[in-house]
């Protein structure tokens, strides 16, 4: 098939989702297993990318890489890309600050570095999330093209690399507290028995308590969106704008950090992990 090699960095749950999307159009998707979970190994083979030796041969061989890992490792992530000279289009699709995108643009100055921001569940079972662009237009065109017609709805915001992250962690900032608030003020009705008079009371709402199970998913993801509320922190305090309320929530997530990806955590036993100390 022709059509460019996409290498994609470190795919957790949405990278190996979003990569599979990218090989309707892509020639092959290259990932590296070195030094990966056997989780991630399945999800990779299920998703059915190409694997590769060493990040080296990844680097040497993509035009196109993407970068979908925990915003901690973004940074290094980068480093390594370009100490290796990468001179491809670079999507940068982490939940990170624009000032670390910034940063990541000075780390790579031979690639051609786009801002990405993915919003939404991964693309699979007729999940569409989108992915917001913003850079150069001829890198956005390229990215448009990649996933034109697949599960993965694309949009362009403008040429300022950062814009798409922004967005991403202001609405990050809005969800993921919101679940963080109402995990808590479930624990807390709970604790004095009246935990279903408040989901009465909510459940006309547009609240995450108008479906308590959604507690057990907000804990299992914890590891992951505690570190992206930081970011948001980060935006808000450069914007001049209170970090406390962002702050909180990322220490609260913390409490969850035993339920990395638990698919079989129930709501109670996520509540009852909630209240440890």
């Amino acid at each position: 098939m022709t059509g460019p090699i996409v290498g994609i960095l470190h795919p957790g749950s949405m990278g190996a989702a979003v990569a599979a999307q990218a090989a309707t159009h892509a020639a092959t998707v290259l990932w590296c297993p070195a030094g990966r979970s056997e989780r991630t190994v399945a999800r990779a083979t299920r998703f059915g990318l190409e694997p590769v030796a060493t990040s080296a041969d990844l680097l040497d061989r993509a035009d196109i890489v993407i970068s979908l890992c925990p915003p901690a490792a973004a940074e290094d992530v980068a480093r390594e890309v370009g100490a290796h000279g990468f001179e491809g289009l670079y999507l940068e699709a982490n939940a990170i600050s624009p000032q670390r995108v910034g940063r990541i643009v000075d780390l790579l100055p031979e690639a051609l570095v786009l801002d990405g921001a993915v919003t939404g569940t991964p693309p699979a079972g007729g999940e569409a999330p989108t992915l917001f662009l913003a850079g150069l237009a001829p890198a956005a065109a390229v990215v448009e093209k990649l996933f034109a017609g697949t599960d993965v709805t694309t949009k362009v915001l403008g040429d300022t690399v950062g814009q798409a992250s922004a967005l991403k962690l202001a609405y990050a900032g809005l969800r993921k507290t919101s679940e963080v608030m109402a995990a808590v003020s479930l624990a807390m009705a709970q604790e004095h028995g009246v935990g279903p008079e408040l989901l009465a009371l909510t459940s006309r709402l547009a609240s995450p308590l108008a479906a308590p199970d959604r507690v057990a998913g907000t804990a299992a993801r914890a590891w992951r969106w505690g570190p992206e509320l930081d970011e948001a922190a980060d935006l808000a305090a450069a914007a001049g704008l209170p970090e406390d309320l962002l702050r909180a929530a990322a220490r609260t997530l913390a409490r969850w950090s035993d339920s990395k990806d638990d698919d079989a955590l129930s709501a109670d036993e996520a509540l009852r992990r909630l209240r440890r100390a």
